[in-house]
């Protein structure tokens, strides 16, 4: 019943920007912890990024200065604004939440379907 569900990704032009989404969908307390990893084809899923409860943020060091991760809370919403990308920067990204539900108050995380990014000219 509780779910991520991503969008946001597309076709861009390298030097473009996109921002995805993750947003949880059901009935949840808050997202406690999100990251983001993305798969390019013959790749192994990386960590792009990764933002704590306490707004403690990460990122890989080949998306610095280009990507950011942010969380609305009101919205139980994540997103990653992705500025200047990159031909390499094309992959499926995934975004992953520890969501805290309003039964039990549990923490679990969840997994996104995927979305996928293509930077090309």
């Amino acid at each position: 019943q509780v779910q991520l569900v991503e969008s946001g990704g597309g076709l861009v032009q390298p030097g473009g920007s996109l921002r995805l989404s993750c947003a949880a969908s059901g009935i949840i307390f808050s997202i406690d912890a999100m990251a983001w990893y993305r798969q390019a084809p013959g790749q192994e899923r990386e960590l792009v990024a990764h933002i704590d409860n306490k707004d403690n943020i990460n990122y890989a060091d080949s998306v610095k200065g280009r990507f950011t991760i942010s969380r609305d809370n009101a919205k139980k919403t994540g997103y990653l604004q992705m500025n200047m990308l990159k031909p390499e920067d094309t992959a499926v990204y995934y975004c992953n939440a520890v969501l805290v539900s309003v039964s039990f108050g549990v923490r679990r995380s969840y997994w996104g379907q995927g979305t996928q990014v293509t930077v090309s000219s």
